[in-house]
């Protein structure tokens, strides 16, 4: 029989024994447990790799990208013809140049000679650009109180160092220049009627005036100083006076604008924005 003393001693072994097993046991678990967790990583890490890099649709790599980035815009190529009056104008025609709303955006700016104005024949004009020289042809025929108005404002400087502060590109493609403001707003302190007829349709190349429609007190017309460019696409009412047209190396200039795009800033109404690629006349001149 064991004395107290090896009762003690095996006691103590024992113990000793359970000490051991249980520190292995705590190891295992915690070896378990890092391996786990490793695991868990891989696992984790390649179900983010294969989320952001295999593409789920057609195999178009750049399928993604595309449909948040907006399509190219299309620009037709064909030139349109500048439009004849069905009937043509007196020659020579009388004109009238009313006191604008607000006052000329170019102090010392004065209104043409209103009378004897020629409606007939055409006249050159350049405008020096940052992006290129425009080739203008202005049509008297066409509108000659407004080609009247165009060459006066010219030869004043009226136009120099003004920049183009809108362009639109889906729907109506034209860019839209002469307010020396640069805010849509602007003009030269006076106001002359319409020259437009109920046929008159707009198309690439032609040069038209912008105007505020009628004037809701005189029900006149709110034409000034300034004018667009269509480029393209121009399904508009008959309501805004063509008088002349720009030559087809213009219109290339005037397509790397559009492509360049714009900063929404008019949209919803009227549309469009500043060109995010800046058009600044530095002269326009007429022959």
């Amino acid at each position: 029989m064991p004395t107290n003393v090896q009762r003690r001693e095996q006691a103590k072994r024992k113990l000793e024994r359970q000490i051991v097993r249980r520190a292995e046991r705590a190891k295992r678990r915690r070896i378990v447990a890092v391996v786990l967790t490793a695991a868990l990583v891989v696992v984790v890490a390649g179900g983010v790799y294969f989320l952001t890099t295999v593409d789920f649709g057609s195999g178009d790599d750049n399928a993604a990208a595309s449909s948040t980035t907006p399509p190219p815009i299309q620009i037709p190529s064909e030139v349109k013809a500048l439009p004849k009056r069905p009937t043509p104008l007196a020659d020579p025609a009388s004109c009238e140049y009313r006191q604008g709303k607000e006052p000329a955006a170019k102090e010392g700016t004065k209104a043409p000679e209103a009378s004897g104005v020629p409606a007939n024949g055409t006249v050159a004009a350049t405008i020096k650009a940052n992006i290129g020289d425009l080739h203008l042809t202005l049509d008297r025929s066409l509108a000659p109180c407004t080609v009247n108005s165009f060459v006066s404002l010219a030869q004043q400087g009226y136009y120099n160092g003004t920049t183009c502060h809108r362009i639109g590109t889906q729907g109506l493609q034209m860019l839209q220049c002469g307010d020396p403001t640069g805010s849509g707003s602007g003009g030269p302190g006076y106001a002359f009627d319409n020259e437009t007829w109920p046929e008159l349709t707009y198309g690439r190349g032609y040069l038209a005036m912008a105007n505020a429609g009628l004037d809701q007190e005189t029900q006149k017309g709110t034409n000034g100083s300034q004018f667009f460019i269509v480029y393209g696409d121009a399904q508009l009412s008959p309501d805004y006076t063509v008088f002349g047209s720009l030559d087809e190396t213009g219109l290339k200039l005037i397509d790397e604008v559009a492509r360049g795009g714009h900063d929404g800033s008019f949209d919803p109404s009227p549309g469009g924005g500043k060109p995010n690629k800046e058009v600044k006349f530095e002269s326009v001149t007429v022959a």
